[in-house]
């Protein structure tokens, strides 16, 4: 019987109803490939280890992504969609859109001799300079109304606050927007960053 995450079990039933099916094979087929891998929460999304980082799988709105951290060393960059998402796969709407289960195992396989002989994953070009994070007048004066959260606000970590800034952003309507202000606000005045329900206690 495989180990499994109860993180990734709640991660996977608070997605998309698309992308419930794409997550759960993908999971399957990791630890059919690969009995003694580990599942974890890293960066708010799911992510397996043998002998190291294996690989990850995200849902977002439209579409998954799944990925190996050795990528680079698996994935010809001509077969690569990394340009679409994240990943070497693309965006996946659905199962389909993955390579047959034999090629991923095949991939996975790989990916663990990699991590067998300890094959380092390539650097990674650095950012020139990192993203200005700019705060939307409306979460900023919400936040403003209620000191404790905007304390907590400030001194969250940019990528914490940035969680919250894009989750605001991405919403499609006002109510939508609202629903959000005001569940950012009682989430932050409470210390809590935007994926508190995902982290490990």
């Amino acid at each position: 019987m495989p180990t499994l995450d109860p993180r990734v079990d709640a991660y996977i039933a608070k997605s998309a109803e698309f992308a419930k099916p794409i997550l759960a094979h993908l999971r399957a087929v990791v630890h059919a490939a690969c009995p003694d891998v580990e599942e974890t929460m890293k960066w708010s999304f799911p992510h397996f280890q043998y002998n190291g980082m294996l690989c990850s799988m995200a849902s977002f709105k439209a579409h998954c992504t799944f990925g190996f951290w050795k990528g680079e060393l698996l994935v010809e960059a001509g077969d690569a969609k990394t340009r679409e998402a994240m990943g070497q796969f693309g965006r996946l709407a659905s199962i389909g859109d993955l390579p047959p289960k034999k090629a991923l195992e095949s991939y996975i396989k790989k990916a663990m001799k990699l991590n067998d002989e300890g094959v380092k994953a390539p650097a990674r070009a650095k950012p020139a300079a990192p993203r200005e994070l700019v705060v939307p007048d409306d979460l900023a004066e919400a936040l403003s109304r209620q000191p404790p959260a905007l304390d907590h606000f400030n001194a969250f970590s940019t990528s914490k606050r940035r969680d919250y800034v894009e989750w605001m952003e991405e919403a499609r309507t006002e109510a939508t927007r609202q629903r959000r202000l005001e569940q950012a606000v009682e989430w932050i005045a409470e210390g809590k960053s935007r994926n508190w329900k995902y982290e490990k206690c």
